[in-house]
């Protein structure tokens, strides 16, 4: 009786113990399979009428500090879109250095002139006073005297030409520059500024030349252009009305870039204006985040072929009230990409 006992007991143990490492197993299993299924977001992309949508809850959009604005469709002046290259200011800086070198030959032939005339006029009236002058020595003081006044009309000649070519290559403000040595002039030798060329289309005309335009670079920033002169030459690529502007060398603008300028005038055009805060910048354009429901948020291009004076882009087409993302942009392309990334996962 007590080994029958004994094997009972050994085999009720073996039971629990399977049991136990079954059960065991199939926890285990189900904590691994819970762990291997992807962690549902709140915030979700998708698809609605062909438009990339992302979906944030209120509390969500509260806390990454969306804020929207409404958009009415509105009368804006339309700039013109042109093209603009930066120039090489070597033949300008050469020219600057030719015009102080003949600048200095003018002053030291006019002192020198100055002095020669004051010696033949000393020698002509000690020969008339018989004051131990000869007549030989009037007429060195007088050769010497002629002599700088070829010297000083030979100096200025050369200035009027350098300044003639001035006028020619680089127009009246510039050649003026060169001429008195003006603030201007030394910005752009010491390249603290650069001189951009830029061209009108030759079917865009302007009644007067523009106060001033502005360079949009590939990011979408701006930079400000101050008005020089109308150009003295054209773009031979384009052909249009040309004119020169000066622009801070700290853009990050180097001799021989091209780049895209614009120019104010006074053509107005209609569409709501999407402010530079609601621009994101990717995939080689600019976009913009629209309401389309109380958490609906839906991703759309905005042209950027009417920019806007002021800043922005005029968007054509829009009806009036829409909601626009003008805080928090950046963040819902960011969350729209992340929740595609985990679906993809």
């Amino acid at each position: 009786m007590g080994a029958s006992r004994l094997k009972i007991l050994i085999g009720a143990v073996a039971v629990l113990l399977v049991g136990a490492l079954a059960t065991w197993g199939f926890i285990s299993g189900r904590h691994e399979a819970d762990t291997e299924q992807p962690t549902q977001a709140p915030q979700r992309a998708s698809t609605q009428n062909g438009e990339p949508v992302i979906t944030l809850n209120t509390v969500a959009q509260k806390n990454n500090g969306i804020t929207t604005a409404r958009l009415n469709n509105a009368r804006h002046l339309q700039p013109l879109r042109a093209f603009g290259t930066v120039l090489d200011l070597q033949a300008l800086m050469d020219l600057s250095n030719n015009s102080a070198n003949a600048r200095a030959q003018v002053e030291t032939s006019r002192a020198k002139l100055a002095a020669s005339q004051t010696a033949f006029e000393r020698a002509q009236d000690l020969y008339k006073d018989q004051q131990n002058m000869s007549a030989a020595q009037v007429q060195a003081a007088e050769a010497t005297f002629r002599t700088d006044q070829a010297g000083l009309a030979s100096a200025q000649s050369q200035l009027h030409t350098l300044a003639v070519a001035a006028q020619l290559n680089w127009g009246p403000t510039l050649s003026q520059a060169l001429l008195r040595a003006t603030p201007l002039l030394t910005r752009l030798t010491t390249r603290r500024d650069v001189l951009v060329q830029v061209t009108l289309r030759p079917d865009q005309t302007l009644t007067q030349p523009p106060a001033g335009a502005w360079l949009e670079l590939d990011d979408g920033s701006r930079r400000p252009l101050e008005f020089v002169s109308a150009a003295t030459k054209t773009d031979p690529r384009i052909q249009g009305a040309s004119f020169l502007f000066t622009a801070l060398a700290t853009a990050g603008l180097l001799p021989g870039m091209s780049v895209v300028a614009f120019v104010p005038t006074t053509r107005i055009v209609e569409g709501v204006l999407v402010p530079p805060s609601a621009i994101v910048w990717a995939q080689g354009g600019a976009w913009a985040y629209f309401r389309t429901g109380p958490n609906t948020f839906a991703r759309r291009a905005v042209p950027t072929a009417l920019p806007a004076t002021s800043g922005g882009y005029v968007m054509q087409g829009q009806t009036d009230n829409a909601e626009i993302v003008v805080q928090g942009a950046q963040m819902l392309f960011s969350e729209e990409f992340r929740a595609q990334a985990q679906v993809s996962d």
